[in-house]
């Protein structure tokens, strides 16, 4: 009697509850409706609008200046041309305080001197953390994160994030990038969570639940609305090259590229933004398959679409698919177009309005468009408060956070080559320690582009309380026993004999090599390989016959196959943020146990850019696969064993789950965290199979000795692939379950 009760009770409270939440979803659409009602067509053009702080600005902030809005600039954007948003900064990070300023002047014009008092929708690219608020935690770049494979840290840097912009006044955050990183060459790599459209989805939902929260209230004063991108496709330019072409067929961009997105929109995402390339030869922002039959209609995106930086634009200027400006403003909005990054000036609305009023674009689309956006500011909470909430900014950069940004930094290092000489001995005057590189004595390129400026390299904006390797290290082993010679800058020799005649000398050699900043365009190359200044350092260094440990700072994987059999170790560090320094010094004297897995494949040569999930006549005798570390990689200081692999299941029926698991050990003398990945293959099926496909993965800490049992579930959607007649599919048949070393059939059945 009592149980009958209880349930009841508790029956009767999820109908209130869900019936408040669909109150509140009505009681919202309702406003925005009534709001649009009100506006004028010019009012909602420019609600359509959004343009980068240079329009209303008088002033740069520079290192010796100080930036300054306009306000005549900014009256005349708001006032008169209506605009609804604002993005970036103006060239450098903003202290809090001002970016309070800021954001108070703008939203004085918008709340108290517009007809409506729709209030302005800030913008900001927080890509490793509110990276454009000087106060603030930078946390590793996204491919860092990736290796950690530690859904949980994915989701306080995230949470982190949103609360720090939220708390300089921003309510909207240009990220995450869902893109999948099929492209090593490509400089956008590192924005990525790496190659696997699986490990991308699960890392994509993590940071949204993170920036959002898991209820997507945005309301909250410590959360954002985030913002997926670049969809579709972007990351995959054939050349390489940032914004370049792609050639992406039906079956590989619903298999690979677009699950992050779905997985994102099925997350509660607000907003989207578009990628700045084409697909096939149908630019992006011009294709109403991409953004409306497929996006908004198929996936279900309810939510504001914006535009990437000019490329409205771009489809007139540089793409040559719109024989006009104004051509061009009407492709992209009746693509499915919400808002235009315009956006150095006002061309967009003032098209947009000629074309309204002739016809050509129909108002119904405009409110379409404008009920997305005013949704969002609703949602947003801009309506009650658009202003910064001053006590806020009291827990910016505190040390909790920063705590998370460094074990974060720690769990993503990825040893990829151990002969036996790490972790180092912490004893100061046991060794003699020289460390060297271009990398060594540079906080910069632990950081990578979006870092305090847009391409990250002013070394000077820096922290000055934060270490780079070099001063990691000397502070681990003592200043007097470690000796730093640059030897090279990134493309050229500075001092490489004085690093050779100290590395005589010296017990370990710690070389620091990799890449130097960049972001987006100005990062492209056209070699993959490490500068040949840097590989000659090395192996003059190693003709000494001291060891040499290879600490790789890159956003992605540049080629080091001439130097790798003479190392006698190499730790991946990625871009691991501003902490990055100390967890490298803590891995390498062991005060940290290294858990990272490579989210990319590491490739052994520049030609041969395969990823893991190559297909069979990739890895036959002719096309033998051989990259120099496969993806999944990552070595630890102790030893982890797999054992009694099960399935519940030797035959399952299609719809049935799969209950899998495995027993793992920790057999050395090392606490340690280890990644339990899951993979699968089709052995025959009608589309040639994948060898195999990452399903499922788990991070455990295992201290000496300790066993776990992991767990894991599969669906009959795990079991899909995009079949011949353009649909997802199963196909009855044998399957292979691959964990560690240890692999087990099954057989699906109708």
């Amino acid at each position: 009697m009592k149980l009958s009760i209880y349930i009841s009770a508790f029956l009767l409270i999820l109908m209130l509850i869900n019936g408040f939440a669909s109150t509140d979803k009505a009681d919202i659409d309702k406003k925005v409706n009534d709001l649009l009602s009100k506006m004028t067509l010019e009012e909602k053009v420019g609600q359509m609008t959004q343009v980068a702080i240079q329009v209303v600005s008088s002033q740069k902030g520079t290192v010796d200046q100080k930036h300054q809005l306009d306000s005549d600039k900014l009256n005349f954007a708001i006032l008169e041309k209506h605009v609804g948003s604002i993005l970036n900064v103006y060239d450098i990070a903003n202290n809090v305080d001002y970016w309070h300023e800021i954001i108070t002047k703008i939203q004085d014009v918008a709340t108290k001197k517009t007809r409506l008092k729709i209030p302005v929708l800030y913008g900001i690219d927080a890509i490793h953390g509110a990276n454009y608020t000087k106060e603030a935690v930078l946390f590793p770049q996204s491919i860092a994160m990736a290796a950690s494979r530690n859904l949980e840290l994915v989701e306080k840097s995230a949470a982190i994030t949103a609360y720090e912009v939220r708390a300089s006044g921003i309510p909207w955050n240009f990220n995450p990038v869902l893109g999948v990183g099929r492209t090593p060459l490509w400089s956008r790599l590192f924005e990525t969570f790496g190659e696997d459209p699986y490990l991308v989805s699960q890392m994509g939902e993590a940071y949204i639940n993170g920036m959002e929260g898991k209820k997507n209230n945005i309301s909250s004063q410590d959360k954002v609305a985030a913002c997926m991108k670049h969809y579709l496709g972007y990351s995959f330019p054939l050349s390489g090259k940032d914004r370049t072409p792609a050639w992406i067929p039906e079956r590989m961009l619903r298999e690979i590229f677009l699950p992050p997105f779905k997985k994102a929109v099925e997350s509660g995402v607000h907003t989207v933004m578009i990628n700045s390339g084409d697909i096939n030869g149908i630019p992006v922002h011009s294709s109403y398959k991409y953004l409306t039959a497929i996006l908004k209609n198929e996936l279900g995106f309810k939510g504001l679409v914006v535009s990437d930086w000019a490329d409205i634009v771009n489809l007139y200027s540089r793409d040559k698919v719109a024989e006009s400006l104004k051509e061009a403003v009407r492709m992209g909005v009746m693509a499915g177009i919400d808002m235009s990054m315009v956006p150095y000036d006002f061309s967009f609305y003032d098209l947009l309005l000629e074309l309204v009023k002739e016809g050509t674009v129909p108002e119904a689309r405009i409110n379409d468009a404008v009920f997305r956006i005013l949704k969002v500011k609703m949602e947003l909470g801009l309506f009650k408060n658009s202003y910064p909430v001053k006590k806020m900014k009291n827990k910016i950069g505190s040390s909790e956070s920063i705590a998370i940004s460094l074990q974060a930094a720690r769990e993503a290092l990825t040893l990829l080559k151990n002969d036996k000489i790490l972790p180092l001995k912490k004893e100061k005057k046991e060794q003699k320690i020289l460390v060297t590189g271009p990398n060594a004595n540079l906080l910069s390129v632990l950081n990578g582009g979006w870092s305090y400026t847009w391409q990250g390299n002013e070394e000077n904006f820096y922290p000055k309380n934060k270490m780079t390797i070099l001063q990691a290290i000397e502070k681990k082993a003592g200043k007097e026993n470690v000796v730093h010679v640059q030897g090279t800058a990134h493309n050229k020799e500075i001092d490489v004999k004085k690093a050779v005649d100290t590395a005589k000398e010296s017990d370990v050699i710690i070389a620091c090599i990799g890449e130097p900043v960049y972001c987006e365009t100005p990062g492209n190359i056209d070699d993959l390989s490490l500068p040949d200044a840097q590989l000659n350092l090395v192996k003059q260094l190693q003709k000494t016959g001291k060891p040499v440990v290879l600490v790789l700072v890159e956003g992605r994987p540049r080629i080091i196959t001439p130097v790798v059999e003479n190392s006698a170790a190499i730790l991946m560090a990625y871009l691991p943020g501003n902490e990055g320094g100390t967890a490298i010094a803590d891995v390498l004297f062991g005060d940290c146990n290294p858990s990272g897995k490579l989210p990319i494949t590491y490739p052994r040569n520049v030609n041969d850019l395969v990823c893991y999930d190559y297909k069979p006549n990739e890895i036959d005798d002719a096309n033998k696969h051989n990259p120099l570390y496969d993806f999944g990689h990552g070595l630890s200081y102790t030893i982890f064993e797999y054992v009694d692999l099960k399935i519940s299941e030797n035959q399952i029926k299609t719809g049935d789950q799969i209950k899998i698991e495995v027993t793992i050990k920790n057999s050395g003398e090392m606490a340690g965290k280890e990644t339990v990945e899951l993979y699968l293959s089709d052995l025959v099926r009608s589309v040639t199979p994948p060898v195999r496909q990452l399903k499922r993965f788990k991070k455990v800490h295992l201290k000496p000795g300790e066993s776990k049992t992991v767990e894991f579930t599969l669906s009959e959607e795990d079991l899909m692939f995009y079949g011949r007649e353009g649909k997802f599919i199963t196909e009855p048949g044998e399957f292979k379950v691959m964990i560690g070393n240890l692999s087990q059939n099954f057989i699906l059945v109708n």
